[in-house]
C-alpha cells in the first residue's frame, strides 16, 4: 500500500495535471481511481484537504497584503527543521528572479509545512512550488518554466525521491 500523502499529491499530478487533464474533478471518481492505484482512504483524504487548503488559502490573499520589498523573512525553528538550508536558499532564488513574490513564498511555506513528511528535501520543495504556481491563475507562464526547467529530472517516478 502507498502510505503517504506526497505520494497521493504527486500521483493526481503526473496523472491529471501533467497531462492537461481535467485536475480538479470530482472528489468521489478521483478516490475511486486513488484507491486502485493503492492509496489509502486516510491519506487520500488528507492529500484532497491539503490540495483545499492550498485553493481557500490562495482565494483569501489579498494583493495589497504583499509585504515592504525591504522586509526580510525569518524563519522559525519548525520551518527550518523541515525546510533545510538548501530548501531556504532556492526560496530565496525564486522570489530574487521574479518567479515567486512574498505571497507566493508564504503558500509555499504553509503547504510544506502542512505535508506529513519524516524527510523534505529539495526535490520535494520544487514540486510544492510547481502545486503552488500551477493552481494560481495569474502564474501560468511561471508554472510552465519551472515545469520545463527541472521536469526532465524529475520524469523518474516520485517514489524516487521518496523513501
Amino acid at each position: 500500500m502507498k502510505e503517504n500523502v506526497f505520494e497521493v499529491i504527486m500521483y493526481l499530478f503526473e496523472n491529471f495535471a501533467k497531462n492537461d487533464s481535467e485536475f480538479y474533478t470530482d472528489q468521489a471518481s478521483m478516490t475511486v481511481k486513488l484507491r486502485q492505484a493503492g492509496f489509502l482512504n486516510s491519506e487520500i483524504h488528507k492529500a484532497f484537504v491539503w490540495l483545499e487548503s492550498l485553493v481557500s488559502l490562495q482565494e483569501k490573499t489579498l494583493p495589497h497584503a504583499i509585504p515592504d520589498k525591504l522586509s526580510i523573512r525569518l524563519f522559525n525553528q519548525q520551518e527550518q527543521k523541515k525546510l533545510g538550508i538548501e530548501c531556504r536558499g532556492y526560496l530565496l532564488l525564486l522570489e530574487q528572479i521574479d518567479i515567486i513574490n512574498e505571497i507566493t513564498r508564504e503558500l509555499i511555506i504553509d503547504r510544506c509545512m502542512a505535508l506529513e513528511a519524516d524527510e523534505f528535501g529539495l526535490d520535494h520543495l520544487k514540486w510544492v512550488v510547481l502545486l503552488v504556481l500551477f493552481n494560481q491563475p495569474d502564474q501560468e507562464d511561471t508554472s510552465s518554466w519551472i515545469k520545463n526547467l527541472w521536469m526532465e529530472d524529475i520524469q523518474k517516478p516520485v517514489s524516487q525521491y521518496l523513501h
